[in-house]
């Protein structure tokens, strides 16, 4: 055995020993010298710093949101195979992608040799709206067609239709692990599931290919179609050739970067460190710097890649067990799992718990050793850990050092004090059962094996509150009544614990027992002395009642003797995954003003999918090019006594760090100039809250910058200063509050006195608070800032104010604005966040690039961006209501303390849009008081519906509570208090409009008909009689929200070959406004009638980006209306080229005869020197509103044992007028929807005592994915007619279908309130009374927040009752 492994040495070490890494991308070939390499390069930093392919997208540098994802194509010269699986690149190092292949979405297809069906079938769905999502969206789709084809039957060939091998289910999973914040997913999961074979296209989503009613084979043909030999092309021939000459990496101490062979290389590596000075980071995967971003600063001697290690790399497969080596991936464990011939139902309920691990990108290159190891050393809440436990797995550990390897179990292993830099955990063994009870035969002992999770993804991507896996031996007694626990496990993790746990009390306790009631009560009790989480863990109660409802659900059914009754023993039940999503659309095309009303598709859509739109980041960085990172305080209100770095030692990199100080003279310390007060660009003297900007540190490298700012150290004092403000309370008592103007000021509606003397019924002091959201765009804030001549500045924002922005940085800079220049393409996500936030980003970048003389430009981190931003304004209300028995409220008096945070922003907006949606119910007399509280925390600032949705839904509150107090359904006391166009006259004036207009009664209507309303309570109802765990609730909501027209200006140019050129302000955001712009210029242009029709005019039309020296009093693109006030302008200024134009065609016509040609039209009037560029501007009148309905009904079923909410089914009804676009409409209600599912029910902004944001990751901010949006999923647009003072008759639909997501949360509200009066029932004679059914439901209604609605004991009480119950029979 020695002979040989010294044979296999000695041909390990006669390889070919080359000194640099070779890899393609997008097939080029690319070769670095080793020593020129910083191993802790990672792919994205490569792939957007020196190459020219910038799909690749940094998110979150966490490898949690997708948009980073590329396609890695591994060859194994043995097997003449290639293994292509997706990749995070901000997570995987560039020196371990040695002799593999990179494909980027460009390199899929682009604009110059193609575009791929996937971004074809992307852009042709809908699918995309900022973009900036998209390409990682894309490789993730090929990816997943390439897995379903290499996994099919060689009897199952793929079709010629241009679909797949892959499934609709698999098409839903394909995405799972990518993020997206504007479309709301369904139709990405649409586009990818029209390559699946299982999938009829006419079931699927609105399209451009397949209209509904057309022949379903003429459709299939205008499908884009898969080409499967594409996969044969991504792994380049001259990369096969130089892999199969068997070299490997110089392994010499002259490289960082070692890649060993054998455990004696490795050993050899080791011990170069004879003093122990030497930092040495053995490295995988490399996904544990995801979670442990420190590791991605620390600066390592020397990287060892031990995937090359045959120990670490095994696979074996024996009666002993399986046996995985350390290095082996989590999807190779997988796909090994439930490779297994016979069906052994542990290693498959093992691999279906391991997909739920991170996300597919993730687990295809994160190892079993690494993420143990992450638990051994760092207690990593590992959820592979407690399913292995629970397999009885062992480990083997060698010291490299001796070369000796020991074998322990695992939960030994984690128990051990964290394993030594130079021990390596070698491999894993699941060991094979065998019946452990002497004697007993196959057929009456049984092995039980489940596995649990509760986290707010069901697919995964989300850490668990708890997990849990159990094993149990059990059998039927000798009477055969009864079923005894030979022997169990029980392991639970991730609860707030250091490492998975066995629960061995429970364990003893439960052996040799028959299983009853009283058996699992006494095991509950043991279990909750047992399983507490350690101090300081979040949701304790809730993460206890879990381990309690997993026990509850492994040995509840053999209480009552399962085995004898068919319970799910070995757990035969499916684990095939079935598809779950569906969808309908109901949507009106018009062709009156063609193409305007055609839903035809958004405006550089391909582009997007491909990866070659260009985003602020994407431009190249100018020779010289500098980058700046934010350092932000982390005290509440201190004085800054010094900024200065760790040891005192400047890193490196670092050229300075900016502060008020550098502000040139005559400039203003100011960082953004808005609506009202302008606010500090740096914290001066005083640091005011945790957040605020303090400095710009600038460095050599944007990686550079971002470790540099972490090394420093700000000196704070609090001497002689009051306490901070950190509640709207404190704000209150202290007076500390922004004034509103008198003209945002609300006026009270009707007498609100007389109102309350009407009453039969008064709730009186009623309270309900409001937490904040952050906007998580895709693209973070970022800005380049380039000096030009003669003290001008020419700066790229990503902002959606670049007049502003413009603005800001001339004040700063103590300039004129002419000497200022700001440009904006697009923008990667905004949601009102790049409103006034991306005005500081630019002018840091601006001053900075003003005192080093070079351009400056920074891509703030997602940490630094969700702490400094604000996000949605929080606040409390407090609320009296008077009412009629029969529900009709007659009075609301409503007090409101909204925390504004430090500054004004925009917060003296909101009031008027709060009580906007509020007053959406007649209240008969309303009134309204606001108090705008400065407090010691960030600016709070637009989000998407700022106010509109925290009103929308403290109405929702107000009804609801009524509801409860008179014991009548919900929707009839909606129903009843809906406006008359009487009403709503009164509570919204001139806004109201005509009455024709006021479509709310008819949204309400036709849902009850479009849902099947009434029919679905019914079922919901029999579902709660029948259900004991699952409860359902259904809710059915109204939304109005108003907007208003800006002044906007526009500019058209007719070029000499006949192409358009337009110009607006408005911002493309993903809002789809460049595609409404290009229809109306296409459609006034074509009102010149010639023989060139206005749908081919649309191909002539270019919208370029917005230049703020070019087009001026820019404003802001917000509130909903912008897109409709851009093309309103542009329409505006084709009229006046329409005008010059006609009596040129009149004389072509007059000379030729016959019909004129769009470009001879153009041509001719170039020869006559007719000016072919008109700027105007579109003047709405002061204060030009108008109102928007739409109608929600959701239904939802919630798990009472573990909190879990899944949206079932969504119906919505929203009135777009006439819409400029439908398709773009419909993406826009779609995405605004899912958002506020977001705010409602997932996403918690939350603050620690010194009001510094700490939920700051992917880890623990959590955005709705594919899994938690509705599984049906359904819209109707409703095409209300003419509106004579609107667009061509349009309406807004960015932000009001946001509110409807209300519907969601009183779904689940009505859900607990069944699940309650359930549990009164099984209290002693119902001796504790009638349940108190006005509960407040918190927003966001979170797992744990509903499970301790349904009650955190649940269990408990359910197993007592049915105790006493059969003691009383």
């Amino acid at each position: 055995m020695g002979e040989k492994k010294g044979i296999e040495e000695k041909e390990e070490a006669m390889k070919i020993k080359k000194t640099s890494l070779v890899f393609a991308v997008n097939g080029e070939r690319f070769e670095l010298d080793l020593s020129s390499v910083d191993p802790s390069t990672t792919l994205i930093d490569f792939l957007r710093n020196k190459t020219p392919f910038k799909s690749v997208k940094l998110g979150c540098g966490e490898g949690g949101c997708g948009a980073c994802v590329v396609l890695l194509s591994k060859y194994d010269p043995l097997l003449d195979k290639v293994d292509d699986f997706t990749v995070s690149s901000c997570l995987t190092l560039l020196c371990s992608i040695d002799g593999c292949s990179i494909t980027t979405s460009e390199g899929l297809g682009n604009s110059r040799s193609g575009f791929h069906a996937v971004h074809e079938r992307i852009a042709g769905f809908h699918a995309t709206q900022c973009g900036f999502c998209t390409p990682g969206m894309s490789v993730s789709m090929f990816s997943a067609l390439l897995n379903a084809d290499k996994s099919s039957s060689p009897h199952d060939p793929p079709s010629n239709n241009g679909s797949s091998n892959l499934t609709a289910a698999e098409a839903e999973k394909a995405v799972s692990g990518n993020l997206c914040r504007c479309t709301g997913y369904r139709p990405l999961v649409d586009a990818c599931k029209s390559f699946a074979k299982d999938v009829d296209i006419e079931d699927l989503g609105f399209n451009s290919f397949c209209k509904k009613g057309e022949n379903r084979d003429d459709a299939l043909k205008k499908l884009p179609c898969y080409d499967h030999t594409l996969s044969s092309t991504l792994f380049p021939e001259f990369l096969k050739k130089e892999l199969k000459m068997d070299t490997s990496l110089d392994d010499s101490r002259t490289y960082r970067w070692s890649s060993p062979g054998s455990i004696s290389e490795l050993q050899s590596l080791l011990q170069l460190d004879d003093n122990g000075t030497m930092s040495v980071k053995l490295v995988a995967g490399n996904t544990s710097t995801g979670y442990y971003k420190e590791e991605k600063e620390k600066k390592y001697d020397r990287f060892i890649d031990i995937r090359r290690l045959p120990e670490l790399t095994l696979v074996r497969r024996d009666e002993k067990g399986v046996e995985l080596g350390a290095a082996v991936t989590i999807s190779k464990a997988i796909e090994v799992l439930r490779g297994q011939k016979e069906s052994v139902s542990v290693l498959a309920k093992l691999a279906a718990h391991m997909e739920k691990i991170a996300s597919r990108f993730v687990r295809n290159t994160g190892t079993l050793g690494g993420n143990i190891m992450m638990a051994q050393r760092k207690q990593f809440p590992s959820d592979l850990t407690t399913i292995l436990v629970a397999a009885r797995a062992t480990v083997k550990i060698m010291s490299v050092g001796s070369n000796v390897q020991e074998q322990f179990t695992l939960e030994e292993f984690l128990q051990q004090p964290p394993l030594e830099a130079k021990s390596l955990l070698v491999s894993v063994m699941i060991p094979s059962w065998r019946p452990l009870k002497n004697g007993s035969s196959s057929t009456d002992t049984h092995l039980l094996f489940e596995t649990y999770r509760a986290a707010p993804r069901p697919l995964g991507n989300a850490l668990a509150f708890l997990n849990a896996a159990f094993s149990a031996e059990v059998s039927l007694n000798q009477s055969r009544d009864g079923v005894v626990v030979n022997d169990c496990l029980l392991a639970f993790g991730a609860y707030g614990t250091k490492h998975a746990h066995r629960a061995r009390k429970v364990e003893d306790y439960l052996v040799g027992k028959v299983i009853s009631d009283e058996v699992l009560m006494e095991a509950i009790s043991l279990l909750r002395d047992e399983i507490v989480p350690d101090k300081g863990t979040s949701n304790p109660g809730y993460r206890s009642s879990l381990a309690v409802t997993f026990l509850f659900e492994f040995f509840g059914s053999l209480a009552t003797n399962g085995l004898l009754n068919g319970c799910k023993e070995n757990g035969f039940e499916s684990l095939k995954h079935e598809a779950m999503l569906s969808s309908a659309q109901q949507i009106v095309e018009t062709q009156e003003h063609s193409p305007v009303g055609k839903g035809i598709v958004k405006a550089g859509a391909k582009l997007q999918a491909s990866g070659e739109a260009v985003y602020v980041d994407d431009i190249p960085s100018p020779k010289d090019c500098l980058y700046g990172a934010f350092i932000y305080s982390t005290m509440p209100l201190a004085r800054i006594k010094s900024i200065r770095f760790k040891e005192n030692r400047v890193p490196e990199g670092v050229l300075g760090i900016i502060t008020y100080k550098d502000i040139p003279k005559g400039g203003q310390n100011v960082g953004n100039k808005g609506f009202f007060a302008s606010d500090l660009l740096f914290a001066e003297e005083i640091t005011h809250c945790a957040g605020q900007i303090i400095a710009f540190l600038v460095a050599e490298s944007q990686k550079l910058a971002d470790i540099a700012v972490n090394l420093v150290v700000i000196d704070y004092d609090t001497e002689g200063l009051e306490p901070p403000i950190l509640s709207v309370e404190e704000a209150v008592e202290k007076s500390s509050l922004f004034e509103v103007p008198p003209f945002l000021k609300s006026k009270p509606v009707g007498d609100i006195n007389k109102g309350m003397a009407e009453a039969e019924h008064k709730i009186l002091g009623s309270k309900i608070s409001l937490g904040s959201q952050y906007f998580f765009y895709m693209e973070t804030q970022t800005a380049l800032a380039v000096p030009d001549e003669d003290n001008c500045m020419l700066v790229y924002s990503s902002t959606q104010a670049p007049e502003y922005v413009h603005r800001t940085i001339a004040g700063c800079l103590g300039v004129p604005e002419h000497n200022v220049r700001v440009i904006t393409r697009r923008v990667g996500g905004g949601f009102g966040g790049k409103v006034m936030k991306a005005m500081p980003v630019a002018t840091a970048c601006a001053l900075a690039a003003t005192k080093m003389q070079r351009p400056v430009r920074t891509y703030v981190n997602r940490k630094t961006d969700m702490i400094t931003t604000g996000g949605r304004h929080p606040m409390k209300i407090k609320y009296s209501v008077g009412f009629k028995s029969n529900g009709k409220v007659t009075a609301l008096d409503l007090e409101l303390l909204l925390d504004a945070g430090l500054s004004e922003d925009i917060s003296p907006l909101m009031p008027s849009g709060i009580q906007g949606a509020l007053m959406k119910y007649d209240w008969g007399a309303f009134s309204f008081d606001v108090k705008i509280c400065k407090t010691n925390t960030v600016s709070r600032t637009a989000v998407r519906a700022p106010g509109d949705v925290q009103g929308s839904y403290i109405a929702e509150a107000i009804i609801e509570k009524v509801a409860s107090y008179l014991s009548i359904d919900v929707d009839e006391i909606r129903k009843v208090n809906l406006h008359a166009y009487e009403s709503l006259k009164l509570f919204y004036d001139k806004k109201a409009g005509e009455s024709t207009e006021y479509t709310l009664p008819q949204l309400w209507e036709k849902l009850e008909e479009f849902s099947g309303f009434s029919q679905r309570r019914k079922v919901v109802d029999e579902f709660n009689a029948s259900s004991r765990w699952r409860k359902r609730g259904i809710s059915r909501v109204p939304a109005v929200y108003g907007v208003g027209l800006r002044l906007t200006p526009g500019r058209v140019s007719v070029l000499s070959d006949g192409s358009v050129v337009v110009e607006v302000p408005g911002i493309e955001i993903g809002q789809g406004l460049w595609t409404k712009v290009k229809q109306m210029a296409a459609f006034s242009l074509g009102l010149i009638q010639c023989s060139t029709t206005s749908d081919e005019l649309l191909e002539k039309i270019r919208v370029i980006q917005a230049d703020t020296l070019s087009m001026v009093q820019g404003s802001v693109t917000g509130g909903s209306t912008s897109s409709e006030a851009s093309s309103e302008a542009v329409r505006i200024c084709c009229g006046g080229l329409v005008e010059r134009l006609l009596p040129v065609k009149t004389a072509l016509e007059e000379k030729t005869g016959g019909p004129v040609t769009w470009d001879s039209l153009i041509s001719q009037a170039y020869m006559q020197s007719v000016n072919m560029s008109v700027s105007n501007t579109y003047s709405p009148d002061f204060g030009t509103q108008y109102l928007n309905y739409g109608v929600a009904a959701s239904e939802v079923e919630v798990n009472i044992l573990t909190g879990e909410t899944t949206v079932l089914r969504t119906d919505i009804i929203y009135d777009c007028g006439k819409s400029l676009n439908p398709a773009v409409d419909l993406g826009q209600i779609e995405g605004a929807f899912v958002q506020g599912l977001g705010f409602f029910m997932l996403e918690e902004y939350l603050m620690n005592s010194d009001g510094l944001i700490v939920t700051d990751s992917t880890w623990t901010y959590k955005i709705p994915t594919v899994d938690t949006i509705p599984r049906q999923f359904n819209v109707e647009i409703l095409n209300s007619g003419h509106h004579k003072n609107r667009v061509l008759s349009s309406k807004a639909s960015g932000e009001p279908p946001l509110l409807l997501a209300s519907s969601v949360h009183c779904a689940v509200r009505a859900a607990v309130k069944e699940a309650k009066k359930q549990t009164v029932t099984w209290s002693d004679d119902n001796q504790e009374g009638v349940v108190d059914l006005s509960f407040e439901l918190p927003v966001p209604a979170t797992m744990p927040v509903v499970k301790e609605l349904c009650g955190l004991n649940v269990v408990e009480k359910y197993l007592d009752w049915k105790i006493k119950q059969r003691k009383n029979i």
